[in-house]
């Protein structure tokens, strides 16, 4: 976990350090819509997984020794584990607040309990219990800066997973075909801050719009050959 947030934050450094824009408003990560704020941090935490980048930084610190390889197996299994549940559970939690912020009336028909309770039956293998009142803790949205917001978490990773997809597509051990996409990666992703829409950024670096086929593949929701 602590690796992970280390290549996490690193990713909002680097869009600091590389951007080319002159307007402080618009530079590093200020001015991004918030959709797009956690895409090159989310995208770095896909290097923690790549076994060349995690094989040459996971060594004992007194013998040298590189992570064992079926430690490395259960790592990339861990990942999967119960993918499908926390999809579900971001779901659940995006479509309750943006209910909660477009359509909930105070004092009408449903209270903002009846919303929650509605949209977990939707979206939950189990339905949420009569008493379930997980929104007096839902602190996302009625205390921090997510109201009705909260849906750009699952947003930002599928946009990184997506341009992550950029590299695989590229080839892993494709040294030169690497280089040439983190080149294009660093000039319109890191580069560009909130100068232009994130869209219009990503469609730069990616040459489409985004698609959620990485992330369920990475989530092991979608097989290779499925979305090929």
């Amino acid at each position: 976990m602590q690796v992970e947030t280390v290549f996490h934050e690193f990713g909002h450094a680097l869009q600091h350090m590389l951007t080319k824009e002159d307007e402080g408003l618009v530079s590093g990560i200020r001015g991004i819509e918030w959709d797009a704020v956690e895409l090159p941090s989310q995208f770095m935490e896909n290097w923690c997984y790549e076994r060349d980048t995690l094989m040459g930084i996971a060594k004992h610190y007194e013998t040298g020794e590189t992570l064992p390889e079926e430690v490395y197996l259960k790592l990339l299994a861990a990942r999967t584990f119960r993918a499908g549940s926390m999809s579900l559970r971001q779901i659940r939690f995006a479509s309750t607040d943006l209910e909660l912020h477009g359509s909930y009336v105070p004092g009408g028909s449903e209270s903002i309990f009846d919303i929650d309770r509605r949209v977990g039956e939707k979206t939950q293998v189990i339905a949420p219990l009569p008493e379930d009142r997980f929104l007096c803790g839902f602190s996302h949205i009625f205390a921090g800066g997510y109201a009705a917001g909260y849906y750009s978490y699952k947003w930002a990773e599928v946009l990184s997973a997506d341009a992550f997809s950029a590299f695989e597509d590229a080839g892993l051990d494709n040294e030169k075909a690497i280089k040439e996409t983190g080149h294009r990666f660093r000039e319109t992703v890191l580069a560009l801050g909130g100068g232009k829409p994130p869209l219009e950024v990503f469609v730069q670096f990616r040459g489409r719009e985004p698609s959620p086929d990485a992330l369920l593949r990475h989530n092991g929701l979608l097989t290779a050959t499925a979305s090929a």
